[in-house]
């Protein structure tokens, strides 16, 4: 590696995760609208050296699972230390495991926040769960900073994780689940941001802004 090539891994400051599934374009459109410059990449490295990782996601936690691993990166998202965002599918692959397989398989995910997602109890509700819906909860985390209960956000999906001490947001569809997660540096969204417009656009800005408590490197620092 040449010193100029060391020296642009090491500048990388926002970065997505090539996870080998859909949606990445997207979400860097809605990175860069906001006037943030984003590198979509699978370099162990330049993850490494971010100073902020979205990890994306659209399709099943089986196939992205295998693709993470493949890519060799399971060790290098487990072991992030700087602000990590998850979209959608990106959440869930957060989290220990999921029954989203074809085969009825329990799929073992990053194990980074132990919950496990499970299929949406919608009752009589059509799945998936496509569309508009409104927060039932929301705690006092910092990406969530201006947002408020029964503010609206875009979901698309059939497996969800249960309601636990990890929950910063809620929603309900059918029955009440996380709408996002979040543990030390890692936070979670089950719906889409990126297409949740003017209140998903400052839920990443919120994200992107993001410091660190200085006594413990982990820990977000709350305002």
């Amino acid at each position: 590696m040449t010193t100029e090539q060391s020296s642009s891994k090491k500048q990388a400051m926002n970065v997505i995760v090539d996870t080998g599934c859909a949606n990445l374009s997207s979400v860097q459109f809605a990175v860069e609208r906001l006037g943030f410059p984003v590198t979509i990449t699978d370099d162990i490295e330049i993850i490494k050296n971010a100073s902020k990782v979205i990890l994306p996601g659209v399709g099943s936690a089986k196939h992205a699972m295998k693709n993470i691993r493949a890519k060799g990166l399971v060790s290098t998202l487990q072991n992030l230390t700087q602000p990590v965002l998850g979209f959608c599918l990106g959440m869930q692959l957060m989290c220990r495991s999921s029954v989203e397989s074809n085969d009825g398989e329990v799929v073992e995910c990053l194990n980074i926040i132990p919950t496990d997602i499970k299929a949406l109890a919608a009752k009589n509700q059509r799945l998936p769960h496509m569309g508009w819906n409104t927060l039932t909860s929301v705690n006092n985390h910092p990406v969530f900073e201006g947002i408020s209960t029964n503010d609206y956000f875009y979901f698309v999906h059939s497996y969800a994780a249960p309601l636990s001490e990890y929950t910063v947001a809620s929603c309900q569809y059918g029955s009440e689940f996380s709408a996002a997660v979040a543990k030390n540096n890692f936070i979670g969204c089950q719906f889409h941001p990126e297409r949740s417009s003017k209140l998903g656009s400052k839920i990443i800005k919120n994200f992107l802004a993001l410091s660190f408590s200085q006594e413990n490197p982990k820990e977000i620092a709350t305002k």
